[in-house]
């Protein structure tokens, strides 16, 4: 499978599914709006787990991202499909959802990972590559494998969560 260098999920989201419907796109632009609104955004903190965390983030960026398509006067079929993937973009659970979490896990390794080692640390990071990694498919488990990274201490703490992950 080949995997774009540039953030964009939207291009990992059509090597995972080249015939990507417009809610799909548009969902797969859109999933993360709420980390950057800072007054709209879920903190960490104020959940008392990662999960629960995660499915707070989900909900909101689903709650922002319909608003703006309301203001762009889509259909309310558009929107309510754009609102069902994002709000399950973490999770998966239909064909679609998982190409939208799948994409999204991939572009996490793929791109974000340095970023979030330099800001969070190797215990925080080893926790979120465990997981991360955990809720991959047998094949993007494969595609995370061969990944490298520049900075060697990351690369030598996501290969241990690669072997860890798959005892």
């Amino acid at each position: 499978m080949k995997l774009f260098g540039i953030n964009q999920k939207k291009l990992i989201c059509r090597e995972l599914k080249p015939d990507a419907d417009d809610a799909l796109k548009i969902a797969a632009l859109g999933h993360d709006i709420e980390r950057g609104i800072e007054e709209r955004k879920v903190r960490r903190e104020d959940y008392k787990n990662y999960d629960e965390f995660k499915e707070a983030h989900a909900s909101n960026s689903a709650k922002i991202l319909v608003e703006i398509m309301k203001e762009c006067n889509i259909s309310k079929k558009l929107a309510d499909d754009i609102f069902f993937l994002v709000c399950h973009h973490e999770t998966g659970g239909t064909r679609r959802v998982d190409i939208l979490r799948d994409a999204d896990s991939i572009s996490f390794f793929h791109v974000n990972l340095p970023y979030y080692f330099i800001r969070n640390g190797v215990e925080e990071t080893k926790r979120r590559c465990l997981w991360g990694y955990g809720k991959l498919p047998d094949n993007l488990k494969k595609v995370v494998a061969e990944f490298d990274y520049q900075n060697k201490e990351l690369e030598l703490l996501v290969r241990t969560c690669i072997g860890w992950g798959e005892e």
